[in-house]
């Protein structure tokens, strides 16, 4: 019986020897997923970034970055400035850690902006479906970035994280549109403060 491994296996060590060079790093399913790289060369791989960023298709309002470069696909940053709804003219920040057995589980997401939400508690922690038990495999980064887009074009207080500000959604939105233009501004909603982020 061939040991069909050991004979790949043989072949990489033969190729890697014959070229000198160190052994290629193996992609998880996530990184292919994110970035379409089928192990090409390194001079190719800012190209298939560019093209991804391109492909994401992210409302204008939305920018990404990555803080620990280009080389750190797992880990980037989602900027959201709405334009339209009670967050017209904020900036909120957003950081995405993407597992390595993506697309098969959700990224994990936090608002670094603090924010008087009803779907994002005071910690930064985020209530979308599609982050928890309505992930699929066919569901996509852009997928979730719409969806956080959406939660400052329709907030839900019928899913809160932060009951106060539900509460005050529900029963008093000219109260809620207040306090939220209050916090952007850089102020005091109870007793709790908001950095400016407008």
């Amino acid at each position: 019986m061939i040991k069909l491994f050991k004979v790949k296996e043989k072949q990489r060590e033969l190729a890697e020897n014959a070229s000198g060079g160190a052994p290629v790093k193996k992609q998880t399913a996530g990184e292919l997923r994110l970035h379409k790289v089928n192990f090409k060369p390194p001079l190719d791989f800012l190209l298939d970034m560019t093209r991804d960023i391109s492909e994401l298709n992210l409302p204008k309002s939305c920018t990404m970055q990555f803080p620990n470069g280009k080389d750190d696909l797992m880990n980037f940053e989602v900027s959201i400035r709405p334009d339209e709804g009670y967050y017209l003219g904020g900036t909120f920040l957003f950081s995405f850690q993407v597992s390595p057995i993506y697309p098969h589980e959700a990224p994990k997401v936090k608002c670094k902006t603090k924010v008087y939400h009803p779907n994002i508690d005071l910690e930064g922690n985020v209530c979308l479906n599609i982050l928890r038990e309505d992930w699929k495999p066919v569901l996509n980064i852009n997928t979730v970035i719409y969806g956080l887009y959406h939660l400052f074009t329709e907030p839900n207080y019928e899913d809160p994280l932060n009951h106060d500000a539900a509460a005050v959604l529900r029963e008093n939105p000219k109260m809620f549109e207040s306090n939220v233009r209050r916090a952007m501004a850089g102020g005091y909603v109870g007793q709790t403060f908001f950095p400016r982020c407008m």
